[in-house]
C-alpha cells in the first residue's frame, strides 16, 4: 500500500477513535509535519469524510456526521461485535433483511481470521414470528420517543370488527405518550400512555400506522415499577400489578432453600431447617401456581390461599382419575 494511503487510513482511523483531536497531536501520532496533516484532512475532505477544523488555541479536527454514510474503519473486537449484533439481529422481525443484507457487507472485507470467528456463531430464532414491520414505521416511533412527541395512530384491532352498514373495518385511532420501544419475542411493542384510556398501553409495532404530524411535546412519565423490561414481563405474563403475578401463594416444601432456589427465579424463599423451606410465588392462574410447585417434585403445605388449596384438590382429582386408567366421557354431538 502506498505510504500516502497508508498515512490516510491511520488519519481516519484516530479522528474516529475520539472526538477532537488537536492537529500537533495528530502530526505527532503519523509522526508527519502539520501541513502533511492539513493536506491529508483535505484528501480526506475529498473522499467525502467530513471532516470540521475545531477553534482553539491549538487548533484540531473532527469527524462530523455527514450527509452520506462514508466508509468506516474499525478495529478486529468492534467488527466482530457488529457482525454478532448484526447476526442477532437477523432474527427480529422487522429488520431482520435489513441485518442479513449488513452483515453480509461486513463479512465480506473481513480478514479471513475475522470471518471464522463470527461462521462460527450461529442464532436461531424460537418461534420467529412473521411481523412485516415496516421500517419506515419502526424509524418513525423511534424519532417519536426520542422527541417526547404525542403519537396519533390508527390501530386495527386484531379481530377487525366490521361497520354497520358498508361492512368496512372500523380502524379507531389513539392518542398515547410514546415512552419506550421494545422487543419480545420476536415483535417490536411501543410502551405508551394511553392518553384517551388514561392508563398504560402496550401496542403491536406492526399494527400501528402512525398519523403527521405528531402533537405536542410531553413530559416523560415512569413506568410502573420504574423498570421497563420488568413491566412489559408482567404485563405479557398476565400480571396487573407493576411487575407482579395475578395469582400468589405460599406454601412450606419439604426441601432446602438452596435446592428450591436453583429452579425459582425472583421468588421469596424463607429457610426453615435443613429440608425445609417456605416459598412464595406467582402465577397467572391458581393452577398454573399449583402445577409450578408440583413439579419441585416435594411433599407441600399449603398456606394459603384458600384458592390455591382449591386448585391442588382440582388437580388431585383429575391426576387420581388420569391414574386410574379411567377414560374421558365421549364428545356429545
Amino acid at each position: 500500500m502506498p505510504k500516502t494511503s497508508a498515512r490516510l487510513l491511520s488519519l481516519l482511523s484516530l479522528l474516529q477513535a475520539r472526538r477532537d483531536w488537536p492537529g500537533a497531536l495528530l502530526a505527532e501520532r503519523l509522526d508527519v509535519s502539520p501541513r502533511t496533516v492539513r493536506r491529508d484532512v483535505d484528501r480526506l475532505r475529498e473522499l467525502g469524510y467530513p471532516v470540521v477544523a475545531v477553534k482553539g488555541p491549538d487548533g484540531g479536527y473532527r469527524l462530523d456526521a455527514g450527509a452520506e454514510l462514508p466508509p468506516l474503519l474499525f478495529d478486529d473486537e468492534q467488527a466482530v461485535a457488529l457482525a454478532v449484533a448484526l447476526r442477532i439481529a437477523t432474527t427480529t422481525g422487522g429488520i431482520g433483511e435489513a441485518a442479513a443484507r449488513a452483515l453480509n457487507t461486513v463479512r465480506q472485507v473481513m480478514p479471513a481470521r475475522l470471518r471464522h470467528r463470527i461462521d462460527t456463531i450461529q442464532v436461531t430464532a424460537v418461534e420467529q414470528r412473521d411481523t412485516r414491520l415496516d421500517n419506515g414505521v419502526l424509524m418513525a416511533l423511534s424519532a417519536a420517543v426520542h422527541a417526547r412527541e404525542v403519537l396519533r395512530f390508527d390501530y386495527p384491532p386484531a379481530s377487525p370488527l366490521t361497520a354497520s352498514g358498508d361492512g368496512a373495518a372500523r380502524l379507531p385511532w389513539r392518542r398515547a405518550q410514546p415512552h419506550h420501544l421494545v422487543t419480545w419475542s420476536g415483535r417490536w411493542y411501543l410502551v405508551a400512555w394511553d392518553l384517551d384510556r388514561e392508563d398504560w398501553r402496550i401496542f403491536r409495532a406492526d399494527r400501528i400506522t402512525p398519523r403527521t404530524p405528531t402533537g405536542p411535546r410531553f413530559s416523560p412519565r415512569e413506568v410502573p415499577g420504574g423498570d421497563v423490561a420488568a413491566f412489559v414481563a408482567g404485563r405479557f405474563r398476565g400480571a396487573t400489578g407493576p411487575g407482579g403475578w395475578p395469582c400468589r401463594g405460599e406454601v412450606i416444601l419439604a426441601l432446602p432453600a438452596a435446592v428450591v432456589s436453583r429452579y425459582t427465579h425472583g421468588e421469596v424463599i424463607e429457610e426453615l431447617g435443613p429440608d425445609r423451606c417456605r416459598l412464595v410465588m406467582g402465577s397467572w392462574s391458581w393452577h398454573g401456581l399449583a402445577v409450578a410447585v408440583g413439579g419441585l417434585h416435594a411433599d407441600v403445605e399449603v398456606v394459603g390461599p384458600a384458592e390455591l388449596k382449591d386448585a391442588f384438590a382440582d388437580l388431585a382429582r383429575r391426576y387420581t382419575r388420569a391414574a386410574s386408567g379411567a377414560r374421558l366421557p365421549p364428545n356429545e354431538e
